[in-house]
């Protein structure tokens, strides 16, 4: 590994040590801690994470998905990103047929699931009562985004699931001086949006789509065939930035 990887990598752990040990919101961590205590019996036995959760991947990742908070039995549960739940499972999927990941799914810390290209993310870091953050704490976790993004140097693409995510990048993009070609700025599924930022001439491209909640995919909001076509779409992008 390369100094400036290792240096990557080194920022990348020391943003994790932060994100774990963080306490800024008080509500979300009573109801982190609540949630595992109050368990449902297909859990009962297991010992819940009920941490904040870090960003998970490839630290030379293009591609950084954002998502919008771990889900209660999910990433809460299980200590890892988009892990343990359906809608990590239908990430997790997506990703694979792209060559991303390398496993269709994403059950446990210890599947044997790696990702390629990609780092995976969120606006939240701990569960939220009803998926739905307050304000304030959203903007608590803004620094461990933005952290992050700045570690992250080869990103160029990033796929926001969700409009509160695609809330959270456009905010982050803007405050770190991306200016958008386009003046009009819509969350819509499959929307690309491209940005760039003086002098450096760097390029992102955000690309939006539905979140891969259970309620999205059995509404057929949001079928495995979409959300492919957007991680395909991605890989395109950052090979173009």
């Amino acid at each position: 590994m390369s100094p400036a990887n290792s240096d990557i990598v080194a920022r990348l752990d020391e943003i994790c040590r932060e994100v774990v040990s963080c306490n800024l919101c008080p509500r979300l961590v009573e109801y982190r801690r609540l949630v595992a205590e109050e368990r449902p019996k297909r859990y009962r036995g297991e010992t819940y994470w009920a941490k904040p959760l870090p960003g998970f991947g490839d630290p030379l990742a293009r591609i950084m998905v954002v998502g919008l908070a771990p889900a209660a039995h999910g990433g809460n549960r299980t200590g890892r990103m988009f892990t343990g739940d359906s809608s990590g499972n239908t990430l997790a999927r997506a990703l694979y047929v792209n060559g991303l990941a390398s496993l269709p799914y994403s059950i446990r810390p210890d599947d044997g699931l790696t990702l390629r290209d990609v780092f995976l993310t969120a606006s939240v870091r701990c569960v939220p009562p009803e998926n739905k953050p307050l304000p304030q704490e959203l903007e608590n976790c803004r620094r461990y985004l933005i952290s992050e993004f700045r570690a992250l140097r080869n990103v160029k693409v990033i796929v926001a699931l969700g409009a509160v995510a695609f809330a959270s990048v456009l905010r982050l993009l803007r405050d770190e001086g991306f200016v958008p070609k386009r003046n009009r700025i819509v969350f819509r599924h499959g929307a690309v949006y491209e940005f760039s930022a003086e002098p450096s001439e760097r390029r992102i491209y955000l690309l939006a789509t539905y979140h891969p909640s259970r309620r999205n995919t059995q509404t057929g909001l949001l079928t495995p065939k979409m959300l492919a076509r957007v991680f395909a779409r991605a890989i395109r992008l950052a090979g173009r930035a």
